[in-house]
């Protein structure tokens, strides 16, 4: 049994570290590590967010996301709320990929990977 956990702990780290950059979408606020609400306009936003396609293009970077369909493939879990002073993290979703940066200085930079 002990081995047996010991397989699915390393199996969970090796994951996170195939998989940085990877945002999951939590259904409840008690389930996600951020609060994220989306700006209509770039300068609203702490951050512009890029959603690329492949998880490894997602590698190491805060403002390039891959969605990934499992919580425990992903580095952070996110909740979208309705109104902006429920939210950790404002974001805007740009369409290119030169884009993608922080607007502001945030807790949340470097913390997202």
């Amino acid at each position: 049994m002990l081995k047996l956990f010991f397989v699915f702990v390393l199996f969970l780290s090796l994951a996170g570290v195939a998989s940085a950059g990877s945002i999951y979408i939590a259904e409840y606020e008690y389930n996600a590590d951020l609060n994220v609400y989306v700006t209509d306009y770039e300068y609203q936003a702490d951050a512009s967010i890029w959603v690329c396609d492949y998880d490894y293009q997602a590698d190491g970077e805060d403002c390039i996301w891959y969605f990934c369909d499992y919580d425990y493939q992903a580095d952070v879990s996110i909740h979208y709320v309705d109104y902006e002073y429920q939210a950790d993290l404002k974001v805007f979703f740009c369409d290119y990929e030169y884009q993608a940066e922080w607007e502001d200085t945030s807790p949340w930079m470097k913390r997202l990977h």
